[in-house]
């Protein structure tokens, strides 16, 4: 059964269509490998995503790749390219979709008059034009085509719904309304909804679809708004990711709509306990780290402080908790692994935390395991997914950190030699710094030959404990282009050193990916 026939039997169905591989990547720093883009479109698939955009394949040559190689990878969602209403964008989406199950084109165009008359330069009978024209080529190639009036919280309501009439009169199954800038409030956008459907005709053949962005921090309460208001497909991303605020949370979306079941008579697909994998595999992908007090996914989002609170919980987890972690996929740290436990038992391990590794990234994944086990005391559920999901991130660096000494005194001196290998051959470099973290990272600007700027540098534990594996976080701009790094060791400073080399790497994958092609930033 096809989305729109299922929308239609089922009037209280949502449908989730996931953009973290498209508008998610968006984010400044988020860039990530076709391994990795590979890895979250599986993760989202099993968990019931209903449509993964996969990327905006007129954009470069390995952006095309990757939808192609999603859309050939992904068993059971619908798998999207985006394009604007150019005809060159459409065939190249129509080409990469072509490759799934079940393939959409999403084409879209600016409708607002400030976009019409700065960023279009065109007249509304024009963009009407375009519309017809473009929404029925994508038509001609594919079965399943949404089309998306960018900026249309900012479009008068009568060219909005003369638009969407069109879209519709030209073959578009799937009517997107998107909050492009993040302007509108809950209550006018469930009226822009509920309006455009109650006049246009044939939109009870289509589906209408909300994409909420979180300048304002509303981006949540308007896609539900807009589910109130008839529409039956909500755009967002794990953990929100996205460009400028980010986009709606999908984790946020799923859990309020089934907590509050009595006030949103709406389900989804979604198994909700893959949420918190997910955001994990997400946060390690785009290098971006989910907030201690995110909703739902948050390390802080279980956790009870508070004497009273923890009184209460105590007595009746439901005083304070309106949704139980394992729900949503959380599990309590476990200690079960260590220096002594064989080959076997970490395979099976690794697939009770949801991964399924081949052979040579099972291998190395091992050896770090028993690295770490040689030198932590107690290796916890957490320190694995740290490890296998670093190694992941890394896999292909054509910089790599060999070897490191770091001398510090109070008051005195900071010192760090050390050796890194680029493409294989080994570079030797040392400096003094303000700070331990000062010298090394200078110490690596001297190897590579370059001086990104650093634009954040933080650090976290894995888990509790002196021997907790530090996480690093590190995000360098160089020309304009602004990468993210991640690393985890039981060393603060070599995880610190890794994490900078990470991102050097990236800005390496960023400036090829350039290279290959146009790139143009969309934000529908």
């Amino acid at each position: 059964m096809s989305t729109q026939a299922a929308a239609q039997s089922n009037k209280d169905r949502v449908f989730i269509f996931d953009t973290t591989l498209r508008d998610g990547e968006q984010s400044p720093g988020a860039t990530m490998t076709l391994e990795e883009k590979l890895q979250v479109a599986e993760a989202l698939d099993e968990m019931g995503v209903d449509i993964i955009e996969a990327g905006f394949p007129i954009a470069s040559n390995g952006d095309f790749e990757a939808v192609v190689a999603v859309a050939k990878h992904v068993k059971n969602s619908v798998v999207a390219g985006l394009a604007r209403a150019i005809p060159g964008d459409i065939a190249r989406a129509g080409e990469a979709v072509r490759h799934a199950r079940q393939g959409r084109i999403h084409t879209f165009v600016s409708t607002s008059p400030i976009h019409l008359a700065h960023q279009m330069k065109k007249t509304e009978e024009q963009v009407l034009e375009i519309i017809s024209a473009t929404v029925a080529q994508a038509r001609n190639l594919i079965d399943n085509v949404e089309w998306s009036a960018m900026d249309a919280t900012r479009t008068p309501i009568d060219y909005l719904a003369r638009c969407v009439e069109l879209a519709i009169k030209a073959g578009a199954t799937t009517i997107n309304l998107p909050d492009t800038v993040g302007y509108a409030v809950p209550s006018e956008h469930e009226a822009m909804f509920r309006s455009i459907i109650e006049r246009v005709p044939g939109a009870d053949k289509v589906i209408f679809s909300a994409h909420c962005h979180n300048d304002l921090g509303l981006a949540v309460a308007n896609s539900l708004a807009a589910v109130r208001g008839g529409a039956r497909q909500v755009e967002c991303t794990i953990n929100g990711l996205g460009e400028r605020a980010g986009n709606a949370a999908l984790e946020e979306i799923v859990m309020a709509l089934r907590t509050r079941g009595d006030a949103m008579p709406y389900e989804t697909g979604i198994d909700s306990t893959h949420l918190s994998r997910a955001s994990k595999i997400v946060s390690a992908a785009a290098n971006f780290p989910v907030q201690y007090n995110k909703a739902i996914v948050g390390k802080n989002a279980f956790a009870h402080e508070s004497g009273i609170h923890q009184d209460g919980m105590l007595k009746n987890a439901q005083t304070y908790e309106i949704m139980t972690p394992e729900s949503v996929g959380i599990k309590e740290t476990t200690l079960v692994m260590g220096k002594h436990s064989g080959r076997a038992a970490f395979k099976d391990k690794l697939k009770e935390l949801g991964y399924e590794l081949g052979d040579n990234a099972f291998q190395e994944a091992f050896q770090r395991f028993k690295d770490l086990a040689d030198r932590k005391k107690h290796v916890y559920d957490a320190d694995i997914v740290a490890l296998v999901d670093d190694e992941a991130g890394s896999v292909d660096d054509r910089i790599k950190l060999v070897d490191m000494e770091v001398v510090s005194k109070t008051g005195g001196v900071h010192h760090c030699d050390l050796t890194i290998s680029i493409d294989g051959a080994e570079v030797k470099a040392s400096f003094d710094g303000t700070g331990s973290v000062d010298a090394i990272f200078n110490a690596i600007k001297q190897a590579i030959g370059k001086d990104p700027h650093l634009v954040l540098y933080a650090i976290d534990g894995v888990t509790g404990g002196t021997d907790a594996q530090a996480s690093a976080h590190v995000r360098l701009e160089m020309n304009g282009r602004i990468v993210s790094g991640n690393a985890a060791e039981p060393d603060t400073l070599v995880a610190s050193a890794r994490a900078y080399i990470n991102a050097y790497n990236r800005l390496l994958l960023e400036r090829g990916a350039a290279a290959q092609g146009a790139t143009e930033a969309v934000a529908s």
